[in-house]
């Protein structure tokens, strides 16, 4: 079974380029909008100083663990919370970063095997 009108070239290395960079600029955003959240409610809810948030949502993204123990309540909710969407986050970014390798892998993959 083939499929011929389906079967397209696969990128040139300049194209290929163009499209990792393009997708590290999306898991950028997700990343940095990540962070973001995560500064700014350790910041407000933890009460911590900037950096220290930053250190906090930086090790918490990335699946280090925290830091600083959280003092207040709504600290330690916040933690939470942000431990739980981070997992997802950095999948998530992870994997917008790589698809384009993938991607170019199976499309490589598939033309080696209809040439056979």
């Amino acid at each position: 079974m083939t499929f011929e009108h389906h079967k397209k070239p696969l990128l040139t290395r300049k194209e290929f380029a163009r499209r990792q960079l393009r997708y590290a600029g999306f898991s950028s955003i997700i990343l940095f909008m990540s962070l973001g959240v995560g500064m700014t409610g350790y910041h407000v809810f933890g009460e911590l100083s900037w950096i220290d948030s930053l250190l906090n949502a930086s090790m918490i993204l990335t699946g280090m663990g925290p830091v600083d123990r959280l003092e207040t309540a709504g600290g330690k909710l916040f933690a939470s919370a942000y431990a739980l969407f981070s997992g997802i986050a950095f999948l998530t970014f992870a994997g917008v970063l790589f698809a384009p390798v993938y991607h170019r892998f199976l499309h490589k993959l598939h033309l080696y095997i209809e040439e056979k």
